[in-house]
């Protein structure tokens, strides 16, 4: 039997999908464009159907297309976790390990630890992603990620995973010193705040519902992509919303910034470590990565 679908050609639409063009996605797969539309060609060619529609600017699936690359992408997951599992069987050691970080803790703590983890030669490459809000799940849940640190709030319900609560994030409500909410007295109503534009970081999950906070009915929001860009659009004065204490700090001591009291406040969200118990037989470098992972200091009022 000629089998018409392989791995490449699943993960050639998931690129396009991702990237929402053609071109885009052979620069990701490091690939001439030519060669990304001759695999959809030759794929639709095969199955008989249209798997993108051509019509505008973006690449957008087809019915069909999105059947295809939502199975696919569970068979891409099961490929590369068999691929692992071997290599891990034969060494006991990891080749590869994937962290997805949340951006509302410092990466600076995480690079400490990693620092530490080359010095034991494990040989295993370690992949980043920089996720955020419920990004931090989502990474875990979808295979994209061994090891979450920073997981917000209540796990995802299905299971697969085991957490440990790492430490307590504070928030406080910041606006610019020059924000017409900055010379209201406080604490801030919600009447008041309704009529001023949120600033809010975009929830980078995939797959699993995003979340928000903080946003009241009714308000105007600007979503930036991440917690780093939310905090600079506030300095300007865009907007207005909750920021991470320790992240905020700085920008509080020179004035950029003014913390408001509210009268319905955001109360400190729990972050998690967590990571897949699928696979039973978990390798050394994860295991060593864990337990250092647990016994490192991740909250910022402390630092």
């Amino acid at each position: 039997m000629n089998n018409k679908l392989t791995l490449e050609s699943i993960e050639v639409l998931d690129a396009i999908a991702r990237k929402g063009s053609f071109a885009a996605a052979a620069e990701s797969l490091f690939r001439v464009p030519s060669a990304i539309t001759y695999t959809v060609r030759k794929l639709e060619e095969d199955l008989g159907v249209s798997l993108f529609n051509r019509t505008g600017h973006r690449a957008t699936l087809t019915d069909a297309g999105a059947e295809l690359l939502q199975e696919g992408r569970h068979l891409l997951q099961a490929a590369n976790e068999l691929e692992a599992r071997v290599k891990r069987i034969a060494t006991g050691i990891e080749t590869e390990l994937t962290i997805a970080m949340s951006d509302a803790l410092p990466m600076g703590v995480l690079l400490d630890l990693l620092q530490h983890f080359y010095q034991q030669n494990f040989g295993t490459r370690i992949k980043v992603l920089n996720e955020v809000y419920g990004g931090v799940w989502d990474a875990l849940m979808t295979g994209r990620a061994d090891i979450s640190i920073g997981a917000p709030g209540d796990g995802p319900a299905g299971g697969g995973y085991l957490s440990k609560m790492l430490c307590h994030l504070d928030f406080e409500f910041a606006v610019a010193a020059h924000h017409p909410l900055a010379s209201l007295p406080d604490p801030l109503k919600n009447q008041d705040i309704v009529e001023y534009r949120s600033i809010s970081a975009a929830d980078s999950s995939r797959n699993l519902p995003p979340r928000t906070s903080g946003i009241l009915k009714g308000q105007d929001v600007l979503t930036m992509p991440n917690m780093q860009s939310k905090l600079e659009a506030q300095i300007k004065g865009l907007g207005v919303g909750y920021l991470p204490k320790f992240l905020a700090h700085k920008h509080i001591a020179s004035g950029e910034l003014v913390i408001k009291q509210v009268t319905e406040s955001k109360h400190e969200v729990p972050m998690h470590l967590a990571w897949r118990n699928s696979d039973k037989a978990m390798g050394k470098a994860q295991q060593w990565l864990l337990k250092q992972i647990e016994k490192t200091n991740w909250d910022p009022s402390a630092l």
